[in-house]
């Protein structure tokens, strides 16, 4: 048991630091996202259901306009299929490493956003440290981070008056930042360059409404591409 909870402690340890940077912007994203919300007429508690039980940041701001518009379940599940439709291809990526989890893969499978994908994709743990537990860590603690933001925000909303013109953009803000902080922390910058000028060409083709699903089928079969090459040439 001593052994457990010592490797348990380990791996948060190991976890904590990485997850900094999605802090500062879980804190913030939570916080505009509670107070949002709070101008609708929701208060903290559905903030915390929501950050709870739906934990899906670009998701949850497209929620606020689904609960002030007239209910409509077809269009809600179209515009959730299409907002996390990106989830299908992060799942594809991860089976290698999330196998061998146990019971913690659940977890690690329903909290599993972007930022939490660009920690575990982006990292190793020390040999020393339990992947499984280093994964679980690292994927509690961004979810810790978004709820208690978004109870923060929530309660900020209910006592202070604020102009919510804006922060919606807040979520676009965070992406950048991390894809900027990636591209300086690696060498090869071949796979960003393959997401930026995928995304761009179809934006292009495809419109505003119907990029994604397009511009995620063509990153994947460049960089599987991309990787093929690698291998063949190493």
């Amino acid at each position: 048991m001593s052994n457990t909870s010592d490797e348990k402690i380990k791996a948060l340890k190991a976890a904590f630091p990485g997850t900094i940077p999605v802090m500062t912007g879980y804190i913030f994203l939570g916080m505009a996202f509670g107070i949002l919300l709070n101008a609708k007429g929701y208060g903290i508690f559905w903030a915390l259901l929501m950050s709870l039980f739906i934990y899906a940041g670009s998701m949850q701001y497209v929620v606020i306009s689904l609960l002030a518009s007239a209910f409509n379940p077809i269009a809600a599940f179209m515009i959730t299929l299409m907002v996390n439709a990106r989830h299908l291809f992060y799942g594809l990526s991860m089976l290698d490493k999330f196998k061998n989890t146990g019971k913690l893969k659940p977890y690690l499978i329903f909290g599993l956003t972007d930022e939490t994908f660009s920690i575990l994709c982006g990292t190793e743990p020390a040999a020393d440290v339990s992947r499984p537990w280093y994964m679980f860590w690292v994927t509690l603690l961004d979810q810790f981070y978004w709820v208690a933001g978004s109870a923060v925000g929530s309660l900020l909303g209910s006592v202070l008056s604020f102009n919510t013109k804006g922060l919606d953009f807040v979520l676009t803000a965070l992406f950048v930042v991390i894809f900027v902080g990636q591209w300086q922390e690696t060498d090869n910058h071949i796979p960003a360059a393959i997401g930026v000028v995928v995304t761009l060409l179809c934006r292009i083709f495809f419109g505003t409404g119907s990029f994604l699903i397009p511009a995620m089928i063509g990153i994947l079969i460049c960089l599987s591409l991309a990787e093929k090459q690698r291998r063949e040439v190493g």
